[in-house]
């Protein structure tokens, strides 16, 4: 009998049907991170080494960025600028830490300081690696992009604060949108360009936008479709034009959101944070499983984090009998795996999608 490598194993999920076994992903803070390392003997910098320890499906190909540095850091607090002028600090904690996002610059600037503002320039990465990523993973799902790829809240919140964003969708502030459209822009080119070298070889686009909180959605539907649906269209339309499904990641609650992810031509959904207003995973399975496609769903704030590892393997089982059925899900955690995880509520995790995550055939 054959087996499916892991990107047949990916596309079989993202086409809703079933694959020999559920493909799996990982993410997770530098903590539980470095412990994972540790425990499978592994240098603290190996992430190859820990994702096929874990057995992960999923490959992320992008270009390297080559371009001298836009904004400077301010190292006497501490705070490191990257090249969007997003300014984040470290902050310790007990069992971990974790960058938090301070200063927001351009609050309140106006249409005028937005478009001066300096951003990357597609031109200063260097797409030539991206063929060779292709080979070194060639078995793998690959895919471009990320949770942070199109996401208009999140990424311009970190400029201009998450209030002040949501007010620019609200009343169309100039110097908000302006923004977006800059941003949004210059991702597309990157991605256009990215999938150009890739030569057919990457395999989806991965999108992000936080579109809910733990109660209920963070906006309207119709500000969604008003506001941010047609960025995420472009990028879909994008991958479209190159036969490639869309991947978007949305945290909270966020099924509200799924009949224009439908609409839009998007195959898979991230994140569903399953204890969530609206986001149980029978469900979602029930409403949407016949069109889209599952990734995430394993509670980084339940059993992982406060459970033992046999509340672990119970909840995860209990996943994967609902998420199973018929195909279509990926079993990956639904947030990055916090820092105060016990390393082996990380491992029975994983043990048990690899023991029960099988079809019968």
């Amino acid at each position: 009998m054959a087996f499916m490598i892991s990107r047949e194993v990916v596309l079989t999920a993202f086409a809703r049907q079933e694959p020999d076994r559920v493909p799996l992903d990982y993410d997770a803070n530098p903590g539980i991170d470095r412990r994972l390392k540790a425990h499978f003997g592994l240098e603290h910098d190996d992430d190859e080494g820990l994702r096929r320890a874990l057995g992960v499906d999923f490959r992320k190909v992008e270009p390297v960025y080559t371009g001298r540095k836009l904004h400077a850091d301010d190292p006497d607090r501490g705070v490191v600028a990257d090249n969007w002028g997003i300014r984040r600090k470290w902050i310790e904690h007990e069992s971990g830490g974790y960058w938090d996002y301070v200063d927001f610059l351009l609050k309140e600037a106006s249409e005028e300081e937005v478009a001066a503002w300096p951003l990357p320039d597609p031109d200063d990465y260097d797409y030539r690696v991206i063929p060779e990523l292709c080979r070194q993973y060639a078995p793998y799902a690959l895919y471009t992009g990320g949770p942070g790829l199109c996401d208009i809240i999140n990424k311009n919140g970190m400029l201009r604060g998450v209030e002040e964003t949501l007010v620019d969708l609200i009343t169309s502030n100039p110097a908000g949108l302006l923004l977006a459209e800059r941003r949004v822009e210059i991702g597309l080119e990157i991605t256009r360009r990215t999938l150009e070298a890739a030569r057919g070889r990457i395999d989806f686009v991965f999108i992000g936008e936080d579109l809910g909180t733990q109660t209920g959605p963070l906006m309207s539907v119709e500000l969604y479709r008003k506001t941010i649906r047609p960025y995420h269209q472009r990028f879909v339309d994008l991958a479209a034009s190159f036969g490639l499904p869309v991947m978007i990641h949305s945290c909270g609650s966020s099924s509200w959101a799924f009949e224009d992810f439908i609409d839009m031509g998007i195959a898979a959904v991230d994140t569903l944070q399953p204890e969530a207003k609206d986001m149980a995973p029978a469900t979602l399975k029930e409403r949407f499983g016949d069109r889209l496609a599952f990734h995430g769903c394993i509670s980084t704030g339940g059993s992982t984090a406060f459970g033992t590892p046999e509340d672990v393997v119970r909840d995860c089982r209990k996943i994967l009998e609902i998420m199973m059925v018929g195909g279509g899900y990926c079993f990956a955690p639904a947030h990055q795996l916090q820092d105060n995880t016990p390393t082996e509520n990380v491992l029975a995790m994983y043990e048990t999608a690899v023991k029960y995550g099988k079809y019968g055939r």
